[in-house]
């Protein structure tokens, strides 16, 4: 019997420890992929907004699926009453102000209109939507005339203040790798809004919604927001009366925007990261693709089309194989664009490529590509 309940126990206690290793592993696994949705879906600082929901004051409240709803006088007090000083910028949405709340910094952006609960129905659906490379929406207001919405703040703004020359201060000097990261992290916010059921068409991508963080990570802002104007105005949304080079001329033939809408304005962005120019005033007249092919072309044979801040951090190949993408973005018709996954997959080959040649071997030139090289052949 001894000898029996050896072998029983030894046997019991081997089940035990091969019980004991497999939850080992698969709580390792489980903290992986959990590791993995945070970097990839998540905010760029989750614990920031554990802190952020656990600072609610009595002033403003959670809604049902985490959007928060706050009220004017928080707001008032956050922007110091909306004070001009506080005004950082205007959008499509109208005036945007930097504000503290709780000690976060955020943004705060105003529309004016009356309240209507689709407004608060299309805040919570765009709150829900939590991805690195897209700039947070934390919350909202509808008081006193206005619809009011809370960003997360993101400390180094727009590619616009990074690329182009204003006159107030100089331009960062952005090599060709980091313009690329740059690219990347736009493209993958949007394939993220691609990904959803049904899609979220952005339909105002723009370099000026391409914002950066503390470590140049590129966060997308303003997705939803044509929507939720589409759906707050009686009217539809109100349009600029100047041309915007980044909307799709296809749009206006077609009559709705589509995913290769967006695919077309990221094309426009991928032009200014290699010009390191608004290239938006030279190309509102393009409408066709063998027309752009010979603006692009044009420019290169004269030299005046990549950035001089980037001689010497780009190889030839990377350069030439990034013009081919843009291009690729922006022709017509639009199905023969590729999709957002087609062109982040393309992206990510280029910057692989061109890390390993400029990291590792300093293979960097001072050269700009010339058209006859680019398209000589098909």
């Amino acid at each position: 019997m001894s000898t029996i309940a050896i072998i029983i126990g030894g046997a019991v206690g081997a089940l035990v420890f091969i019980a004991v290793i497999i939850g080992f592993i698969w709580l390792y696994k489980s903290c992986k992929n959990f590791s993995r949705r945070n970097s990839d879906t998540g905010s760029s600082d989750p614990s920031a907004l554990m802190e952020w929901n656990k600072g609610a004051g009595p002033s403003s409240s959670a809604g049902p699926q985490g959007a928060r709803q706050f009220r004017l006088e928080e707001l008032e007090q956050a922007t110091k009453q909306f004070a001009d000083s506080n005004l950082i910028g205007f959008g499509s949405f109208g005036p945007v102000y930097k504000g503290w709340i709780h000690d976060n910094v955020v943004a705060i952006k105003r529309h004016s209109g009356l309240p209507r609960e689709v407004f608060v129905a299309g805040v919570i659906y765009l709150s829900e939507i939590r991805h690195r490379n897209l700039v947070t929406l934390l919350g909202y207001c509808q008081e006193s005339g206005s619809h009011m919405l809370v960003y997360e703040c993101i400390p180094n703004g727009s590619m616009c203040n990074h690329l182009y020359d204003t006159g107030r201060e100089a331009p960062t000097r952005l090599e060709f790798k980091q313009r690329l990261s740059i690219a990347l992290g736009a493209a993958r916010g949007l394939c993220h809004l691609h990904s959803l059921k049904p899609p979220l068409i952005h339909k105002n991508f723009k370099t000026a919604n391409v914002l950066v963080d503390e470590n140049f990570t590129a966060k997308v802002a303003d997705a939803g927001i044509v929507m939720l104007l589409e759906k707050i105005e009686e009217a539809g949304p109100s349009h600029s009366s100047n041309i915007n080079v980044f909307r799709d001329p296809e749009v206006e033939a077609l009559g709705s925007f589509t995913e290769m809408s967006d695919v077309y304005g990221f094309g426009v962005f991928l032009l200014e990261l290699i010009t390191g120019r608004e290239e938006a005033v030279h190309i509102d007249y393009l409408r066709s693709n063998e027309s752009l092919i010979q603006m692009v072309q044009s420019r290169l044979n004269s030299n005046e089309f990549v950035d001089r801040r980037l001689v010497g951090s780009f190889t030839m190949d990377g350069i030439k194989d990034l013009i081919k993408l843009t291009l690729k973005c922006m022709c017509f018709p639009g199905k023969r664009r590729p999709n957002m996954n087609m062109v982040l997959v393309e992206l990510e080959r280029i910057h692989e490529k061109e890390m390993e040649l400029t990291t590792v071997r300093g293979e960097g030139t001072s050269k700009i590509t010339l058209g006859s090289e680019l398209f000589a052949s098909k």
